[in-house]
């Protein structure tokens, strides 16, 4: 079980002891909603209440919440607009104590004000050039953020889809340049996995997949769960910084 963090969450009437975490990424592919749904299902595994909402379009997580074995304690709403959007975030944080946004590609105001509610923005992206130079376009608009609500806003950039044996030359080359411009990177890869495509063809978690059918079940819930516990441990290390400051 996850050790969960409980941070402070902005509002104009106050703070509640709650995180968003907010999943911006142009590219498609990037796998913004794989990372997001396998977020909350591991906060969903150590019994905390858990909503998803679902930005993107194409509504990738709530055709996966339409699937049997959705944890009964995670809850997927499709409906925000960029009108309702940060409506939506607060009545979600009423009743949970996580809310994960899966937001569209493009730069719209639904990004922005989603962003500006945000404990963390979590930028997933491939480890090539063409999809780092994607990401790069995250980063400017969640500093566009901060500066138009002058506001700081945790940032993290996830790479996905890696190769499991290696770190690549590009890889490394990538992440320097991102810590170099002082966008933290997570330590943890998402690797390539079976795993986490099977989840989106036949619903549930990790662990109710069945190892007979989908290869690799072991290792992916192993990097799940790793992903989540350094989501969490940048929740807390932001939190302290911030209780520091104040």
């Amino acid at each position: 079980m996850l050790t969960v963090t409980r941070t402070l969450w902005r509002t104009t009437g106050g703070v509640r002891a709650i995180a968003v975490i907010v999943f911006a990424s142009p590219k498609g592919g990037a796998g913004k909603s794989t990372s997001a749904v396998l977020l909350a299902c591991e906060l969903a595994a150590s019994v905390h209440k858990v909503t998803v909402i679902d930005a993107d379009p194409n509504r990738p997580v709530c055709a996966w919440g339409r699937l049997p074995g959705r944890p009964d304690n995670l809850t997927v709403i499709e409906d925000a607009t960029e009108d309702t959007i940060i409506r939506t975030i607060e009545d979600a944080a009423k009743a949970s104590d996580y809310v994960i946004v899966d937001l569209e590609g493009t730069a719209t105001m639904m990004v922005a004000f989603a962003i500006s509610r945000a404990n963390l923005v979590i930028v997933p992206t491939q480890p090539s050039q063409l999809d780092a130079a994607q990401a790069a376009k995250a980063v400017r608009l969640v500093r566009k953020q901060e500066e138009a609500f002058k506001i700081s806003i945790p940032m993290a950039v996830l790479f996905t889809r890696s190769n499991a044996a290696i770190q690549t030359r590009d890889q490394r080359r990538l992440q320097e340049s991102f810590e170099n411009s002082g966008v933290t990177v997570f330590d943890v890869r998402l690797i390539e996995r079976v795993a986490y495509r099977a989840l989106f063809a036949y619903g549930g978690t990790l662990t109710s997949l069945d190892p007979a059918q989908v290869s690799g079940v072991p290792a992916a819930i192993e990097n799940a769960r790793a992903f989540a516990i350094a989501v969490l441990s940048t929740l807390e290390a932001s939190a302290l910084a911030r209780a520091e400051v104040a």
